[in-house]
């Protein structure tokens, strides 16, 4: 949904701030972009948040993250961690254990079912990122990200 405009001189202006218009620009697209998210996972049962991080823990390996690290790497922040991994620990697709030189650091690894999930969606999202910006060529791609990556660094 465009901003409303206003005819000025021959050409049209947008009525909002242009920072407002890319404000809601950015939630639109990323709204999109998480329906489809969401419709990939639907079927495995899991939800962005949960695949966010069980990524996260694939990547970290055998060696697990402190809840802590997880948390700090996320793509959304997530104010209970402690109960999303009871979640992902009930399917047994996470494991977690108290540190023995410190208790109260608590790390959290990805089971063989864990990465077995992991390994039957990793063609189907791939072909959804595909499908959601294999149209815009990869120069086009970089400069955005490179934008929004400025636009984050402000903050």
């Amino acid at each position: 949904m465009p901003a409303p405009t206003r005819r000025r001189g021959g050409r049209e202006e947008s009525l909002w701030p242009i920072e407002e218009e890319l404000y809601l620009q950015l939630q639109r697209t990323a709204d999109v972009l998480l329906q489809r998210l969401e419709a990939v996972l639907k079927p495995a049962g899991l939800s962005p948040t949960q695949y966010n991080v069980l990524r996260i823990l694939r990547g970290a390996g055998p060696a697990g993250l402190a809840c802590r690290k997880i948390a700090q790497r996320m793509v959304t922040r997530d104010p209970d961690i402690t109960r999303l991994l009871d979640r992902l620990e009930a399917h047994g697709w996470v494991t977690r254990t108290r540190g023995k030189a410190d208790r109260r650091v608590i790390t959290a690894r990805i089971t063989r079912a864990g990465l077995r999930l992991l390994k039957t969606l990793d063609e189907p999202v791939a072909h959804m990122h595909r499908q959601q910006a294999g149209h815009v060529p990869n120069r086009e791609l970089r400069a955005l990200i490179e934008l929004l990556e400025q636009v984050r660094s402000s903050q």
